[in-house]
């Protein structure tokens, strides 16, 4: 007899992790999720090392803002905070996966927790369809974005003296162009992969 399960994809408030097999017994449905952390916290850590420097800048241009939003999407919003806060605290602890191989504390440390906020968000989102069509997924991928930006940038003034005008002209205006196009790509392939899996279920 098998010891796992697929939800349908149809099922309301289901999330693209929750169509993995999950284990019948809550031992290894605990085990799943907390894979599920770890490897979120990885991804996010792994992309963040796509990093190029933006002169007059000291916000690098990363993969580490999509990774978080694709991760809160896609694990739902428990999961996805849990796995942004590991990323998050482990990077506190020295663990060198935040931008371009640093740890600890920094001038761009409030976009790493506005990120854990908007994991939450973006997975909350989900839940209610967020991430099933094109538009759907441009509002929850602009959402979490805001939201980034809105701890990201008073925290980057406030570390760096810099008044909030020039925090939002270094910190936010440059990157713009860069985040429509991730939120591009959020919204070919989240309903891409929906519309896989239901051809499969």
């Amino acid at each position: 007899m098998s010891t796992a399960a697929l939800t349908s994809p149809a099922s309301s408030g289901t999330v693209l992790a929750d169509l993995l097999p999950t284990a019948t017994t809550a031992t290894r449905a605990r085990v799943r999720d907390a894979a599920l952390v770890v490897g979120g916290a990885a991804l996010t850590g792994l992309a963040a090392q796509i990093a190029l420097p933006l002169p007059g800048s000291p916000v690098p241009v990363t993969g580490q803002t999509f990774a978080a939003l694709l991760v809160g999407t896609s694990l739902g919003a428990g999961r996805g905070l849990l796995a942004l806060a590991l990323y998050a605290l482990a990077g506190l602890a020295g663990v060198p996966w935040f931008a371009g191989g640093t740890s600890g504390t920094g001038a761009t440390l409030g976009y790493v927790v506005g990120m854990v906020l908007a994991a939450g968000l973006v997975g909350a989102l989900a839940r209610r369809g967020g991430d099933r069509g094109v538009l759907r997924t441009a509002v929850t991928m602009a959402a979490g974005t805001a939201v980034i930006y809105g701890v990201g940038v008073p925290c980057l003034a406030l570390s760096t003296g810099m008044s909030l005008g020039q925090a939002a002209a270094v910190g936010l205006v440059p990157f713009l162009i860069g985040d429509a196009l991730k939120a591009a790509l959020a919204m070919g392939a989240l309903p891409a992969a929906w519309k896989l899996v239901g051809r499969r279920g």
